[in-house]
């Protein structure tokens, strides 16, 4: 519970109808509580961080001017909610967060009713208001629909897909757009709207010249209103740079401080009563309040259990590396060997692990902001031209580009290299970051090769074996680190299409793909099971499917991916194809979206641990285990 004492405001705001019940003099009080709160419970359980501090002014100035939950308010992203989550009846909670039962990282619809929209993934809060807004409109409800959209999100097409949309409605829809300009996504923002964002100042001369000339003129429609706005235009390049909001039909708003209630208070009450689309420009800095956090952006947007009073303390001592460290060093590697590599990611150098090669070949790294769809196609054209593009991407990630990876890649049998990080069970980023549907959508489309690692040495060979393969290749492994393999500083590459043979036994051959290798050895050693490392999962080793559905009783296959079209279903397309009928038990991801837990968590739920592993098969196989085994040969 709260300690009231330490937060007096704070500890008796269960909604934001009890905040309403302040005075606007008191609500600098209660934002200073909320980020001391926010710090210290972070601090304790760990999160997303930098970007909730950023938006505490922000989020008590909403939910004191907008009748929330009826007025909808929609997060792009969600990184920034915790304080949104504090306001809104679960402050007394919020130590749960990204924990197995606890709060989910994100806004959640089930969670609460003042989480108007699920989010995880980026840019898609516009679309989302304005399709509220227009259900609003129908049912003549005057209620208002704010979106909250950073500038980082702001670099998505589908933001400018949904702006250019809203702009262009008769009638007009009253939708108002937030834009958080903090200079930040998770890394630091790039591209030319970052640019133009950073040109834009000292535009509240503007807004009163404008305010003042609509009092004036009056009726819009009058020579003289329509005078003052051609006028307004060529005058505003003096303050705004670029007047693409108001060309795309939104009355532009800003820049303001958004850490100054009093000016963001006094802004949304202007805007609470105009019609049509708006969109009102703050400038915030993320991790606002904690000087450790405002210095080091990037380290402090999402951290684990730390003491306030020091900062996050770094492991000490080298531990095991992760994959996403065997990436970045196998990039530069192959990099320093072969000057046709390229490395191109959407704003995730930090956590797909492009920093060094950033660093080392600058020329040859390419950030295309939050923008997959782009990052493929870029890919796509620079193979085009004899270049060898490695696009490392989160699974998650790779969904929001599926077409281009298709239509631009695949079709086109373009060598391009994808490093799909996140692969299968990712835990506590709950079921908008998990990975679980990539090998299901990679090996349905031509010309893919599609590789999972069972360790990091392997990883690193399916990496230089899918560089030098003619043609789109797919490698897949998941967050955090392996078994512990050491890795060799070779480029050698795989037979492709070869499994590995990891344990011969008897009567029931497990066939496991990527990541559970490890927990089919240990249920193999349990079952006497033949324990088989797939390595492919297209193409299949089928001539080995082949031989050891002539040796065994029954198959057993294993992958951290949905059943429904993975791994697995291959297996069993082959064996039906060839005719070959025999038991198989399928093991992977359930046919439901996994809620934030321990990775560990998910994949015994899933029954892809050692012991689950057992038990499904012992519960599937019981009368064939208790027989004895056939001879092979």
């Amino acid at each position: 519970m709260i300690d009231a004492q330490r937060f007096p405001l704070l500890a008796h705001i269960d909604s934001p109808a009890d905040l309403r019940q302040l005075t606007e003099e008191q609500l600098p009080a209660v934002a200073a509580e909320l980020r001391d709160f926010l710090i210290e419970s972070v601090g304790k359980v760990g999160g997303h961080f930098g970007a909730g501090l950023g938006v505490v002014e922000l989020t008590v100035a909403l939910h004191y001017m907008f009748d929330t939950p009826e007025d909808r308010v929609v997060w792009d992203v969600g990184h920034q909610c915790y304080p949104h989550k504090i306001l809104t009846g679960r402050r007394d909670r919020i130590h749960t967060v990204k924990q197995k039962d606890g709060l989910a990282p994100f806004p959640k619809r089930d969670e609460s009713p003042f989480d108007t929209f699920g989010v995880g993934h980026s840019s898609t809060s516009i679309s989302a208001a304005l399709g509220m807004a227009v259900a609003a409109a129908r049912e003549a409800d005057p209620r208002r629909v704010v979106a909250v959209i950073g500038d980082g999100a702001m670099t998505a097409g589908m933001a400018y897909e949904a702006l250019n949309h809203a702009g262009g409605m008769q009638p007009e829809p009253n939708v108002l757009v937030i834009l958080n300009d903090n200079r930040m996504s998770i890394s630091e923002n790039v591209g030319g709207l970052t640019k133009m964002f950073g040109r834009m100042t000292a535009s509240r001369a503007l807004n009163a010249v404008r305010e003042g000339g609509k009092k004036l003129f009056g009726d819009k429609r009058g020579g003289a209103a329509r005078f003052m706005r051609r006028w307004e235009e060529h005058w505003k390049g003096m303050f705004v740079p670029s007047t693409l909001f108001e060309e795309m039909g939104f009355h532009y708003t800003g820049p303001i401080d958004g850490h100054d209630m009093h000016a963001l208070v006094n802004a949304l009450r202007t805007l609470h009563g105009l019609q049509g689309p708006q969109l009102l420009h703050v400038i915030t800095t993320k991790g606002k309040g904690y000087d450790r956090a405002e210095d080091n952006q990037i380290e402090y947007h999402a951290v684990g259990p730390f003491d306030p009073a020091v900062g996050v303390v770094k492991k000490s001592g080298p531990g095991k590396p992760t994959y996403t460290q065997i990436f970045g060093d196998w990039l530069c590697d192959m990099a320093a060997a072969d000057p046709s590599l390229t490395g191109i990611t959407p704003a995730m150098r930090e956590g797909s692990g492009l920093v060094r090669f950033s660093q080392e070949f600058p020329e040859r790294y390419f950030d295309t902001a939050i923008a997959e769809q782009h990052a493929v196609t870029l890919a796509a054209g620079m193979a085009c031209e004899g270049m060898k593009p490695v696009v490392a991407i989160y699974s998650t990630f790779l969904q929001r580009a599926y077409d281009q990876l298709i239509h631009d890649v695949a079709l086109q049998n373009l060598d391009v290299l994808f490093a799909i990080d996140r692969g299968g069970v990712v835990g506590p980023d709950g079921a908008t970051h998990a990975g679980s549907f990539d090998l299901s959508f990679l090996r349905c489309v031509p010309n893919m090769l599609v590789m999972a690692p069972a360790d990091e040495a392997e990883c690193r060979a399916m990496l230089s074996t899918g560089h030098r393969f003619e043609g789109p290749a797919a490698v897949r492994y998941p967050r955090g680190s392996g078994p512990g393999t050491a890795v060799p500083s070779s480029l050698d590459t795989l037979p492709i299409g070869k499994a590995q043979l990891r344990r011969r036994g008897q009567r029931i051959a497990l066939l496991a793909f990527g990541a559970v290798v490890g927990a089919a050895e240990a249920a193999g050693e349990a079952l006497d099971a033949t324990v088989v490392n797939m390595r492919f999962v297209k193409p299949l080793d089928t001539a080995l499917i082949d031989q050891l559905a002539s040796e065994h009783d029954a198959i057993v296959t294993l992958e951290d991916n949905v059943i429904q079209g993975g791994a697995g279903s291959a297996v069993l397309e082959h064996l039906a194809a060839t005719g070959i009928c025999m038991p198989v038990l399928q093991i992977g991801l359930p046919d439901a979206f996994q809620e934030h837990a321990s990775r560990e968590h998910l994949l015994a739920e899933a029954g892809l641990d050692r012991d689950g592993i057992i038990e499904r098969v012992r519960e599937r196989f019981a009368s064939l285990l208790a027989q004895p085994a056939r001879a092979i040969g």
